[in-house]
């Protein structure tokens, strides 16, 4: 049996799991009888916070960003811009395809220079075209979001203190974005911009919501336009829902405090077998040189790393929690 023959039964049988896990798995039946049990209590509860937190959470639910329904369902590379937009760099999708078209090309002839094998140089600098980028796209997002979630609930405050002097809503829009720093400032400088070339305030807030995909921002424009349609205090409601996002950035980091062990174990986990074969094939090349000659040897390696990557997608998974 040839390498290709063998490198396809392994996809085959991968491919096969695959569909298996989708038509056996679904959703936990704990979690969805908890959540029943939950939206029961919300809709039959006195108290005004839980209707209100009914009304988000049902909001929130039904709700689909347009931009986010163009980019999932109509392009790729709408997908693509909006994520890299998402990183405040101004990277365009022509310059991402690049870059990774060249990581693609160095890493394969680098690797096939030292080892001869074509195939295994191909699949290896695709893999690391792909990932890489992706992996640098979702660090800066990341970082990011952190960073516009760090000074929101402040953004926030300083709206309820403009709406109490008696400030309209725009004019306060327009001093959050002069005297927040970061993604925040410029998020709402951007809003400003679009209220004064004639949008309506919910039009800029809710373009602003599908670009940035943030659930905070999406809890900001939801709490503005039930507050339109109810009325009642607009600064009494965005002065609880700071305390909400205070409250929800302390639970993160508390999560994130928790989890910060089983994340080390990951890391060294995941790292360690590559660092070992890098500290071998570097002490003595010819021992781990069957790995780039031998059919039987490069299938066994590429097997490995397939399964060393599904035991760190599943780590990863055990220590992420939804808010």
């Amino acid at each position: 049996m040839s390498i290709f023959q063998l490198l396809l039964f392994a996809a085959g049988l991968m491919a096969l799991m695959v569909v298996l896990y989708m038509a056996f798995a679904g959703p936990s039946a704990s979690k969805e009888s908890t959540r029943r049990l939950q939206a029961l209590r919300f809709r039959h509860s006195e108290s005004t916070d839980s209707k209100v937190e009914s009304q988000l959470k049902k909001a929130i639910a039904s709700r689909k960003p347009r931009a986010a329904k163009l980019a999932g369902s109509g392009s790729r590379s709408e997908a693509l811009a909006m994520r890299l937009d998402r990183t405040g760099k101004g990277w365009s999708v022509q310059q991402y395809l690049y870059v990774s078209f060249g990581i693609f090309m160095a890493v394969s002839v680098l690797i096939y220079l030292r080892s001869g094998a074509f195939l295994l140089s191909a699949i290896v600098g695709l893999v690391i075209g792909l990932g890489l980028p992706h992996m640098v796209v979702n660090f800066f997002i990341n970082r990011r979001t952190n960073q516009f979630n760090a000074k929101f609930a402040d953004a926030i405050e300083l709206l309820v203190r403009g709406l109490r002097s008696g400030l309209p809503v725009t004019e306060t829009l327009a001093i959050v974005a002069t005297e927040i720093p970061g993604p925040v400032g410029e998020e709402f400088k951007g809003v400003t911009e679009r209220i004064k070339i004639g949008r309506t305030m919910e039009d800029a807030l809710q373009n602003t919501a599908d670009r940035l995909g943030i659930a905070e921002f999406n809890f900001f424009c939801i709490t503005l336009a039930i507050q339109r349609e109810t009325g009642g205090n607009l600064a009494e409601t965005l002065s609880n829902l700071a305390d909400v996002l205070r409250k929800r950035t302390q639970m993160k980091l508390k999560i994130k405090a928790m989890s910060s062990e089983s994340k080390a174990s990951a890391y060294i986990v995941g790292s360690l077998p590559f660092i070992v074969f890098g500290l071998i094939y570097w002490m003595n090349p010819e021992y781990v040189a069957g790995f780039f000659e031998e059919d039987r040897l490069i299938v066994a390696g590429l097997g490995g790393m397939l399964w060393m990557s599904i035991g760190v997608f599943i780590m990863a998974k055990m220590v992420s929690f939804e808010i």
